[in-house]
C-alpha cells in the first residue's frame, strides 16, 4: 500500500487548475505536509512534446489534417495515456515516500474530453469504462484518492477564451461539461462551483474551499504519513 496520497484537480479550460494546484501544495507545505504538484500532459517530456507538437500542433500545424477534435477518441486517448505512463515513475516514487501528490489533470481529462466526443450516452459510458480499464488496470496507473472538479459553465469559459482571442470549439466545451457531470456522479468527484451570484469567484475564495476539502479528506485517513 502506498504511503502518500494522490489528489487530482480537474475541469475545463480557463478555471485556474494549474494555479489552484500550486496554491494547494503551497498551503499544504505551510502546514507541514510533504507535497508536490505535476501537470498532464507533461509538455517537457518526449511524450508530452508529441502531444503538443504532432497532435495538437501548438508550435505549428498538427500532423492530423482533420484537427485533434475530429480524431478518433480512442486514438487520441492513447497519446495522453502514453504520456502518463512515461512520466508515472516519478509520481509513484513520491507516493511511496509519503508525499501528497497534486495533479493538474489526469486520467479524468481523457474520460471527459475524449468521451465528450461521443454523442450517444451508451457509447460514451462504454468509453469511460474502456479508459478506466486501459489506464488504471492495463497500464497500472495509480487511482486518485480524491478528484476535485472545478466547475465553470462552458458559456463563461467560451467568453473568456473569446476575450483572450484563443481559438475554441463551443461543442467541445459543452460536451466535455456533460461528460464531467456524468463522471462526477459515477466516480464521486468533489465538485466546486467557481461561480457565485453569476460572478466568477476569486482565486483565494476557491483555494480556501479546496483546502477545506483536502483537509477533511486527510483527516479521514487515520494512518497518514504525509508529514
Amino acid at each position: 500500500m502506498r504511503k502518500g496520497k494522490l489528489i487530482v484537480i480537474e475541469g475545463t479550460n480557463c478555471i485556474g487548475k494549474e494555479t489552484q494546484s500550486k496554491l494547494l501544495v503551497k498551503n499544504l507545505k505551510k502546514e507541514g505536509y510533504k507535497a508536490i504538484n505535476f501537470s498532464f500532459p507533461n509538455y517537457k517530456s518526449p511524450t508530452g512534446k508529441i502531444i503538443g507538437d504532432a497532435y495538437l500542433g501548438k508550435n505549428g500545424q498538427s500532423f492530423f489534417s482533420e484537427g485533434s477534435a475530429n480524431v478518433n477518441p480512442k486514438i487520441s486517448s492513447l497519446y495522453y495515456a502514453a504520456d502518463r505512463l512515461y512520466n508515472i515513475d516519478i509520481i509513484n516514487k513520491y507516493l511511496e515516500d509519503g508525499f501528497i501528490v497534486v495533479l493538474n489533470r489526469y486520467v479524468e481529462s481523457n474520460m471527459a474530453y475524449e468521451g465528450g466526443k461521443i454523442k450517444d450516452i451508451k457509447a460514451r459510458n462504454m468509453m469511460y469504462e474502456w479508459l478506466d480499464n486501459l489506464e488504471f488496470v492495463l497500464l497500472e496507473l495509480p487511482r486518485p484518492d480524491l478528484v476535485i472538479y472545478l466547475y465553470l459553465p462552458y458559456e463563461y469559459v467560451l467568453k473568456i477564451k473569446n476575450q483572450r482571442g484563443e481559438p475554441t470549439n463551443e461543442d467541445i466545451l459543452r460536451m466535455s461539461e456533460i461528460a464531467y457531470f456524468e463522471l462526477a456522479e459515477i466516480y464521486e468527484y468533489h465538485k466546486i462551483n467557481c461561480l457565485k451570484d453569476n460572478n466568477i469567484r476569486s482565486i483565494n475564495d476557491i483555494a480556501n474551499e479546496i483546502n477545506k476539502t483536502v483537509k477533511i479528506n486527510l483527516e479521514m485517513d487515520e494512518n497518514n504519513e504525509y508529514k
